[in-house]
């Protein structure tokens, strides 16, 4: 092999890994790795040709000096140049948008909102891009998808796929990864817009409610929009008078409100409140009663269930839908303890007949040990539960077998006896 590129030597186990079609190396698992230079050190996002410990070329992957995982498979190829892996970010961005075109994402006034890409589900380590209605967000998390190079093939390449279905392209970092990355703040200014001045803030759609999105406010960078499916499952199975534990921005509240005659949707972050209510407002038409019987709480969730399950508090249907409990795996265990006292409450307070839908975004939390919990809550509970459907995001997140991080969200819906 030429030595043209730099050369990552790694171990059996990571080298086995590869081979088993997962794409992370992790640092530990790096023996060697030789500069294209021969002297000095690989840079930050460089591309790096792996191998095994006999010379075998395994792929090229883009390297990172900062994070755990040094190395990420970008191709089981050795790619000649530079030029040869901008050219594969076009051809992958251009799979990736087909794929949505396939699974009726585009021409759609119902759904105008969608993930385009996917990281490395969709073979784009480090990237992610989501489309609301006419406004592309790009988000760059590694040191090798942050470069001039990469958002100018990004920005001609999203131009060329979407025509017409995009007015403006904005970078929206994630403040903590970018950190981990070590990445400078990138620039604030839209990377493209169709004409001068187009707005930050858009409306988009999701199972034909209106939602309100604004790339320039709110601690997250999007919406929930890989709960997209379960919010109509959950709608199909909505009845009487619900509660839903961490609404956010209300999108399961909303889809509720379609069937039920009283939501309450409860967070503990006003602004999302706030955004929730403005909502609501777009959809009174759609809504039983025009929406009157929909109210948010300010409040924690754990606070709140235990102040309504000893008030004797009872609900037709409830969602618990907590942020991520377990951000690393020494989490897990308080992670699942949160859970548990969640959907004990929940249980408690669900009328028979009722329908609980609770879910954990926790990608360190297995579907086992999620159930197990949940079981053990309604154990706990005294209830007799149906497990209904089992079911995790919305298919424009691909969930890829050999990648267990793809199939992060968990989603069970439950009938009470």
């Amino acid at each position: 092999m030429a030595n043209s590129s730099a050369i990552a030597v790694i171990t059996r186990r990571a080298a086995d890994r590869l081979r088993a079609g997962h794409p992370w190396v992790y640092r530990s698992d790096v023996e060697e790795i030789q500069p294209a230079t021969g002297v000095g050190d690989v840079a930050p996002g460089e591309l790096v040709v792996v191998t095994d410990s006999r010379g075998i070329a395994l792929g090229t992957a883009l390297s990172s000096t900062a994070s755990l995982i040094a190395l990420r498979i970008v191709t089981r190829e050795v790619l000649p140049a530079r030029e040869a892996f901008l050219s594969l970010l076009r051809q992958r961005l251009a799979k990736a948008i087909a794929l949505r075109r396939r699974m009726g994402l585009f021409d759609n006034p119902a759904t105008d909102a969608c993930r385009l890409v996917f990281s490395e589900a969709d073979e784009l380590p480090g990237l992610i891009i989501d489309r609301y209605a006419g406004l592309v967000i790009l988000q760059l998390l590694t040191q090798g998808m942050d470069s001039a190079d990469v958002r100018a093939t990004l920005i001609e390449a999203l131009r060329e796929e979407l025509a017409d279905a995009v007015d403006i392209i904005v970078e929206r970092p994630d403040p903590r990864i970018r950190e981990l990355e070590q990445l400078a703040a990138p620039q604030s200014a839209a990377l493209w817009e169709r004409w001068q001045g187009v707005p930050l803030s858009t409306i988009f759609h999701l199972n034909s409610l209106a939602f309100h999105y604004d790339a320039g406010s709110g601690q997250k960078t999007g919406a929930f929009l890989d709960q997209r499916e379960n919010y109509a499952a959950a709608a199909a199975r909505a009845h009487g008078e619900a509660l839903d534990v961490c609404t956010y921005q209300g999108g399961f509240a909303l889809h509720l409100a379609q069937w039920c005659e009283r939501v309450t949707g409860v967070d503990v972050s006003r602004a999302a409140l706030e955004v929730a209510e403005r909502n609501l407002e777009l959809n009174r038409a759609q809504l039983v009663n025009e929406g009157r019987g929909v109210e948010w709480l300010e409040a924690d969730a754990f606070a709140l269930m235990k102040d309504f399950s000893d008030a004797g508090r009872h609900y037709d249907t409830i969602v618990v839908d907590p942020p991520a409990f377990a951000k690393t795996r020494r989490a897990a265990e308080g992670a699942l303890r949160g859970y548990k006292e969640l959907n004990l409450r929940a249980f408690k307070m669900l009328n028979a007949g009722g329908t609980l839908v609770t879910c954990s975004c926790s990608h360190h939390i297995s579907l086992e040990d999620f159930t197990g919990i949940i079981a053990s809550a309604a154990i706990d509970a005294g209830r007799r539960v149906r497990l209904v459907e089992t079911r995790g995001t919305a298919e424009d997140h691909p969930a890829i077998l050999s990648i267990p991080e793809t199939t992060y969200l968990k989603c069970l819906i439950c009938e009470v006896e």
